[in-house]
Parts: C-alpha cells; structure tokens; sequence
C-alpha cells in the first residue's frame, strides 16, 4: 500500500462521517421543527446540541436548506418568517386539511383589515391618524383585537399634545402572514391584489372567539357616536380610497379561520 493512499482512505472516511452527520442532523432538525409549536430559530435549533456535537451554522444552513428542497412534493412545506423556520401546511391542500377543525370560523371584518393595513404600512402611526386616513372612527374593540392577536404593539408616544400611542407590527404578525420581514409586504400599488397575501390567514394559530359581528357591532356604534359629536363617520367613508378597496378585496377573498 503506497503512503498515498493512506490519506486518500482517511479523507474518504471524514467525507463518509460528514454524509452521515448531515443525515441525522436533518432527521434531528425536521423532528424539532414538527414538534414545535411556534418558529425556531438558529440559535434555538443549535441549542438542541450540546459539545462537542454543536453543528456549525454552516451545517445547520445546509441541513436546513435540504429539508426544503425534499419537501418541495409534499403536502407540508419548510419556511422561514421573522421568528426563524417552520413546517406549515400547503395552500394547495389547506381545503382538506382545515376540515380537522370543525369549530365555528373567524371571518375578520374590512374595518378590521383597514386597520392593521395601515398599521402595517405607515407605522409607526396613532390611532388619530388612522382615523383621518380611513374617515372613520377606529372602534376600540378593533385595536383590542389586533393587540390580543398580538399583531400590533404600542412602539411608542407621539411628540404631540396628548402624547397619543404609537402604533406598529410585532413578529407575531410577520409570522402569521409568512414574512420575513416588513420589506416582504406586496408594494401598496399592488395591494388590491391581496389575495395570496390574505390566503395566509389560514395558517396562523387559531383565533379564540368569532369578531367579525363584536367588530361590526362595535364600528357601527363608534361611527354613531362620532357622527353626534361631529366627528369622522360611516358615511364619510370614501369608496375610491385605496384602503377600503384593499379591505374590501381581501375581506372577500380571506378564507373563513378556525376558532
């Protein structure tokens, strides 16, 4: 045997561990995502280890890279929103799935998603400023939902007489909506064509009561006192404006939540 072939066998055998290695940090990594009940991110997936058997994020990179590729024919896809990676179920067989839950569904009102649209693209913004934007007092029964949802958070206080509340998305929104980051929102000249992006309410952890008729019920009643003390109100509500064709748009094509 030459002295050649010596190390020629050794790195063989090191590329053969690597292989092996590779191949159970992704049944590893899979079985954690699974498990999970919320996203993971890479530093909470490498504390799965400990040393000497810490993976690098190279390999975790990697690992991770290949469970996407090999999920691209199945009914569960591998993706990455702000918190880090999870498995969520396919558009394209939600129907079938989303029969698991036969509870009442959660519709979310066009108030409701005009709101938390404006929240999203002009934050940080009060809750003033959204009414003068919509034309329509914002019902506080909506900035409660959207702040038990924990979809919206107070980033802070206005430099303004008052001081009224600042308000912005959180990561729970993010993850809900399967983005990364705000930079992933669909261009506002586009936003009339939300119905991918609204599609996404199907994957989001379940909602705990039906709003749709409280939110009605409480921006109807919010739009009447608002017009007897002069106020914004319903009838102000401009139909050209883009918002309220987004929300109209994406009031008809979300599909119904499980509660």
């Amino acid at each position: 045997m030459s002295a050649q072939s010596i190390p020629d066998r050794a790195d063989d055998r090191i590329a053969e561990s690597r292989i092996m290695e590779l191949h159970q940090l992704k049944r590893i990594l899979e079985a954690a995502l699974l498990a999970a009940a919320q996203p993971l991110s890479l530093p909470q997936l490498s504390a799965l280890f400990v040393e000497p058997e810490v993976p690098t994020h190279e390999d975790l990179a990697r690992a991770l890279e290949q469970l996407g590729e090999e999920s691209a024919d199945r009914g569960v896809e591998l993706k990455e929103v702000a918190s880090g990676f999870r498995y969520q179920v396919r558009q394209d067989v939600n129907t079938w799935v989303a029969r698991l839950w036969t509870e009442r569904q959660t519709k979310y009102s066009r108030a409701l998603l005009e709101t938390l649209a404006l929240i999203a693209y002009r934050q940080p913004i009060t809750r003033g400023e959204i009414e003068q934007i919509r034309g329509v007092a914002v019902s506080t029964n909506i900035v409660k939902t959207l702040e038990e949802r924990e979809w919206i958070r107070v980033v802070g206080y206005r430099d303004v007489p008052g001081k009224p509340e600042l308000f912005g998305t959180t990561k729970s929104f993010l993850d809900y909506f399967v983005l990364k980051s705000l930079d992933e929102l669909p261009p506002l000249a586009e936003i009339r064509d939300v119905e991918e992006f609204e599609a996404q309410l199907t994957l989001g952890p379940a909602a705990p009561a039906d709003v749709s008729d409280d939110d009605a019920d409480a921006e109807e009643q919010s739009a009447a006192d608002a017009a007897a003390e002069g106020g914004p109100s319903a009838e102000n509500e401009d139909p050209d404006n883009p918002v309220t064709q987004a929300a109209a748009a994406a009031d008809s094509a979300a599909p119904e939540q499980n509660a």
